[in-house]
Order: C-alpha cells, then sequence, then structure tokens
C-alpha cells in the first residue's frame, strides 16, 4: 500500500493502525500460545511481535536518536535476516527464546510505540520526512509479519490433537457450488508490467518494464477442493506422470496424500483451520497446496499454472477487492466473478527472479527481498489472511515449491 507519507498525520495514523493491528491478532493467544515454533519454516507468535518492533527501533528510532530501553540482546535475538546488522539467532531455534517473556516484549512495543509517537509530535518535519520512506517500509513490513503470525498460529494449533481454534468466532460459511470454469482470453502482445514510478512498492517489483505474450486463457475462478478431491479420487497423488521430479519425491518422501491440514475423518475430509477442524466445504477454492502440488493438478486437468505476466496483464486495472484480513479471515468461499484478488495466493508457473535493471536499495533494507531470488516461485494475488491494504496488481510474493503451510491455491491457464 502507498501509505501517505506527505501527511504526516496521516502517516501516524497509518503507524497506530498497523501496529494496534498486530497486537490485536495476537490477543487471542496466551503466553504458552506465543512460544512455540511449529516448524523450522515458521516463527513463534512472540517472535513476530519482536521482530517487527525490532525493525521500528532498528531502522526509525535508532537513527532518530530515540530508541527507548530494549530487552537484552534484542538486536541478536530479533534481527531476521540482515547481516549488514550483525549476527542473530538462527531460524530454526527462535523457539528457544523463552526469555524475554510475551509480557516484557510487549511492554517493549507499547515503548517503541510511543517513541514512534513523539518523533512525530517532536521530532521535526525534516526529520520525519526523511524517515518517512522508512516508515513506509516498515509499516508493509508489518504487514506481511501480520498474515505470517497467521500462518504460523494455524501451523501450531495443527499439531495439537484436540485442532483447537484460534478463534471460536470464525467458522467458515459454505459457498455456493461454483459453476463450469470459464476463460479470460487475452490476445497476447506487447505487455507492460512491474510497479510504476511513484508510491510505494517493494524493490523486487521494478522496474517496470515490456514483456511479450502469446494469446492465452486464464481460468475465471480458483480451483476447488471439490475439484482437487477428483483428482485425488483418480489417483493423482499415485501417478508420477503428473508431478516434476523434485515433487514426486515430496510426494513419497512426506505422504503427501492430500492438502496440507486435511485429514480423512472415516471416509469424510476434514481441514484444521483457525476455527479448529471444519467439514472441507467443496466449493471452496483449495488452499494450503505447494506449487508442486498445483503444477501436478494443473497437468492431471490437461492446463497449465500463468506465468506472472500473464496474471499481473489480466489483473492490471481490476478494482483489488475480494475476502481479505479485514473481513471474515476464514472466508475462503469463491469471490464473484472474475475477481482475482483474495481468498487463496496463486502460484505461478514463473521463478522468483529479478526484472532486468533490478538494483536493491542502498543499506541493510536491501537485504529485504533481492537475497531470496533463487529456488523460489511466485505467487500472485493474496490470501484470505492478507491485508488488503497491502495488496496491488504487481505484488510479487514468493515461496519454495514444497511449502504449504501458507494460505496457497491455483488458478489454471492454457494457451
Amino acid at each position: 500500500m502507498a501509505f501517505d507519507t506527505d501527511d504526516r498525520e496521516s502517516l501516524a495514523r497509518s503507524l497506530a493502525r498497523v501496529r494496534d493491528r498486530t497486537r490485536a491478532l495476537a490477543a487471542p493467544l496466551s503466553a504458552e500460545d506465543m512460544q512455540p515454533q511449529a516448524m523450522p519454516d515458521a516463527s513463534p507468535a512472540k517472535w513476530h511481535l519482536a521482530h517487527t518492533t525490532w525493525f521500528f527501533d532498528e531502522f526509525v528510532l535508532g537513527p532518530a536518536g530515540l530508541s527507548p530501553p530494549s530487552p537484552d540482546g534484542a538486536r541478536f535475538l530479533f534481527n531476521s535476516y540482515y547481516e549488514a546488522v550483525g549476527a542473530r539467532q538462527p531460524r530454526p531455534d527462535r523457539g528457544l527464546i523463552t526469555r524475554p517473556s510475551a509480557a516484557e516484549i510487549l511492554d517493549w512495543r507499547a515503548r517503541v510505540d510511543e517513541a514512534l509517537a513523539r518523533l512525530f509530535a517532536e521530532g521535526g518535519s525534516a526529520l520525519v520526512d526523511e524517515l518517512a520512506p522508512l516508515i513506509e517500509l516498515g509499516l508493509n513490513h508489518e504487514e506481511q509479519h501480520q498474515e505470517l503470525l497467521l500462518m504460523d498460529i494455524l501451523a501450531l494449533l495443527a499439531l495439537h490433537p484436540g485442532a483447537p481454534a484460534y478463534r471460536t468466532d470464525l467458522a467458515s460459511a459454505a459457498g455456493p457450488a461454483p459453476g463450469p470454469t470459464g476463460w479470460i482470453r487475452h490476445d497476447g502482445g506487447l505487455a507492460e508490467v512491474g510497479a510504476p514510478a511513484g508510491g510505494f512498492a517493494f524493490d523486487c517489483e521494478r522496474p517496470r518494464q515490456k514483456a511479450w505474450l502469446e494469446p492465452f486463457a486464464l481460468a475465471d475462478r480458483l480451483v476447488t477442493c471439490g475439484e482437487w478431491q477428483d483428482f485425488m479420487a483418480d489417483g493423482g497423488y499415485d501417478e508420477p506422470a503428473h508431478w516434476l521430479s523434485d515433487g514426486w519425491d515430496r510426494v513419497r518422501a512426506e505422504g503427501w496424500r492430500a492438502p496440507a491440514y486435511w485429514e480423512d475423518e472415516g471416509g469424510a475430509w476434514t481441514r484444521r483451520t483457525l476455527a479448529g477442524r471444519e467439514a472441507v466445504d467443496p466449493a471452496a477454492p483449495v488452499c494450503h497446496v505447494s506449487y508442486y502440488e498445483a503444477d501436478a493438478y494443473a497437468r492431471w486437468a490437461g492446463a497449465r499454472l500463468p506465468s506472472e505476466v500473464e496474471w499481473e496483464t489480466v489483473a492490471a486495472g481490476r478494482p483489488v477487492a475480494g475476502n481479505f484480513l479485514e473481513g471474515d479471515i476464514l472466508r475462503t468461499a469463491p469471490s464473484a466473478g472474475d475477481q482475482l484478488f483474495g481468498d487463496v495466493w496463486e502460484w505461478t508457473a514463473s521463478a522468483y527472479a529479478p526484472y532486468r535493471g533490478f538494483a536493491p536499495a542502498a543499506g541493510a533494507v536491501g537485504e529485504y527481498n533481492g537475497k531470496f531470488m533463487s529456488g523460489r516461485q511466485v505467487l500472485r494475488g493474496g490470501a484470505c489472511v492478507t491485508p488488503a491494504p497491502h495488496l496491488r496488481a504487481s505484488y510479487r510474493n514468493f515461496f519454495e515449491p514444497h511449502q504449504r503451510w501458507m494460505f496457497s491455491g491455483l488458478r489454471l491457464a492454457a494457451a
């Protein structure tokens, strides 16, 4: 989202709103819930609260000379991957950070928020103007961690034998049965993709550039759970011809038989969600599938995954509207019409790589995206746990092809 960095009052309100939401998302958790780490890819809820606080302390308050007292070792414990800042706790070991406590981290968040408010009230317009780009980056960074927080909460609670709910007021409503897949046709030609100049975008979305497209078609809706069950019933997880070699190795090594969090309850499929265990809704978009699974399904269906250029070309100019974090975060029934945003992230066939002319930002914040441009696939469109203001047609999310704990699904493409 392009937060208004020209109006300091508007920027201050945005900062308070985003910071408050992170705290509210963590509020249903006990101190015990905040400590464990579900797997090496995930992080404890307590760590997310601390890291997003560390970001503003390190990159905004530090340069302004306004850093409040922080917990012992915070710069080491809550740095994520910024080598320019210094050493850090290894990611797989974040769950071992029992101290500082969750209460101490929340107190630190409050001190940092007070210092940020003081920056706007007393810092002077020149200082605020100088730091505004870093504040805007911090806001978008924190919105990313709000989604990661919900992903990691689900990953943790899904390990519990009792399938507890994160919140008890979030039961998903069953959606109407979708009609047959329709197709959005595009004649191809010269397309222009990437974030335009002006306004906020992550560095990996630029520079804006031209790309050639052959004629193609994009499905007008997401693949549903019911359609995925057809894939399963047809032996989709048993037939190596559908799978990339690395994907087939994963299927056999990890015993994949269904999307993540699905369970066979005596012949009826259920899934673990932030609302606890629910029956699989055949009309809902399939969720928590890896790139390998998405690619295998597309081959089985006689189609393919779209490239990120194809996806963005169709999405450009359409409103960013759909099922996002602002509403019921578990409402993942298909959106009306051919809406391309919301519900679940959509895997593309594109490797996460730099655009021509890409240059990372100077300093430590330049490590934000560019260092991950290897071994990952691009996803587009956002999900029901994504803050809506965080998205735009050019936004490039990326994960490793085997990962499934994010809210990821797929939309088919055809030549």
